[in-house]
């Protein structure tokens, strides 16, 4: 067995560090940039409950589709220039969006832009063994972390930019972000690393697919993994209108407390995955995420005007359901080509149900004129979260579970 010599970070490598790292803070400034001006938009373009929650329902719609297809793509077309294809739609439709004459043009743009990003969230992590085999494990934090950084930095910005130069600027200010990315792999297309073999990403065997469709851990999980989502993406479309409804909170601080919000993934990323691998903490874990969901909605429905940050921190700490998630898909396999059907089977059956949530959230609110029922639906979804916890709080295998 060979192990992989340790290089300087920088050694030869510059351009695919810079690439990896703003591909990675590209991928979330879509998500939650729309929802603070949403208000600033209508008054231009009207867009309805329903069709707000349908671009609610977009991003983990097109994650599970496009995160099917991009290792057929990548096997085709190659890593690079994937990904350079990726971003040039990328910045299509965040260009798009800020230019949009219609709501329908605004949801077809914004398709277009959380099409390429499903397909950049499962290229990253190829090119980080093709470039930095031997610090897959550093790069891996790096791009999560640029991740994080960027769910929670358009709201801090929305509303500012958009009182500044309008709500078209604050859309479209991020294609010409999205642009910068697009720089490195240009310049590392003109000049490849020569001999050295892509880490193309990998297709799910069909045998253990069939097994993980029949496990209850993959279901226990995939709904673990699901109800953060179910949340998060909820809150993305919704938190802002939210407080401005029931908490009195203006637009501007509507905007910063999702930020907040945001935010409050950045530690749950670091500590979770550590907690969970080196000292077991499973089952504590996902105790916190249930009693911070029950928490944080229960304080927006009894007292949302009353320490509001509070209570979006602690619905916040709710998601930490999905980097646990994330981790527990090498805890629960014993071999790699199991650990690759589960995650295929978790995240594309969870994204599907976490595009449900938007929709529903935004339908409930236009069905009953208020935000109490829907704020009870995402509470409500405490308790799946807690039943399948018991579950893969258990220290069992998928592999066993077949043999049986």
């Amino acid at each position: 067995m060979t192990t992989e010599p340790v290089r300087p970070l920088w050694a030869g490598r510059t351009l695919a560090l810079l690439g990896i790292v703003l591909v990675a803070f590209n991928l979330r400034t879509a998500v939650a940039s729309l929802s603070p001006i949403l208000g600033q938009l209508e008054q231009e373009i009207p867009v309805s409950n329903a069709l707000a929650g349908l671009l609610g329902m977009l991003p983990p719609l097109c994650y599970a589709a496009f995160g099917i297809a991009t290792p057929v793509l990548a096997r085709r077309f190659g890593l690079e220039p994937t990904l350079i294809v990726a971003l040039v739609a990328l910045i299509a439709g965040l260009a798009g969006r800020g230019l949009a004459p219609s709501a329908w043009w605004l949801l077809g743009a914004s398709a277009l832009t959380f099409a390429a990003i499903g397909v950049g969230n499962v290229l990253l992590p190829p090119l980080v063994k093709r470039y930095f085999p031997d610090r897959v494990g550093l790069l891996t934090t790096v791009f999560v972390t640029a991740m994080s950084v960027s769910t929670f930095m358009p709201p801090l910005v929305a509303v500012p930019l958009a009182d500044a130069a309008g709500w078209r600027a604050s859309l479209g200010v991020w294609a010409v972000v999205a642009v910068t990315a697009l720089v490195p792999w240009i310049a590392l297309l003109v000049h490849p690393r020569r001999g050295v073999l892509a880490e193309l990403p990998e297709e799910a065997e069909p045998g253990m697919l069939r097994h993980a469709l029949r496990s209850r851990l993959a279901w226990a999980l995939a709904i673990v993994f699901s109800v953060s989502g179910f949340n998060a993406y909820s809150l993305f479309a919704w938190l802002p209108a939210i407080l401005e409804q029931t908490a009195g909170s203006t637009p501007a601080q509507a905007g910063a407390l999702l930020s907040l919000y945001a935010a409050m993934g950045l530690p749950a990323g670091i500590a979770v995955p550590v907690l969970a691998e080196r000292h077991g903490r499973v089952r504590s874990l996902i105790a916190v995420g249930v009693v911070s969901i029950v928490l944080g909605y229960a304080g927006l429905i009894v007292a949302p005007a009353v320490a509001t940050w509070l209570w979006v921190a602690l619905a916040g700490v709710g998601p930490l359901l999905f980097p646990l998630a994330l981790v527990l898909i090498n805890l629960r396999t014993r071999t790699h080509a199991g650990a690759v059907a589960l995650s295929g089977f978790v995240q594309s059956a969870g994204y599907l149900i976490v595009a449900v949530g938007p929709l529903a959230v935004g339908l409930l609110h236009e069905w009953t004129g208020g935000w109490t029922a829907p704020l009870w639906l995402l509470l409500a979804s405490a308790v799946p979260a807690a039943i399948a916890g018991v579950v893969v709080a258990r220290p069992r295998f998928l592999e066993d579970e077949r043999e049986r």
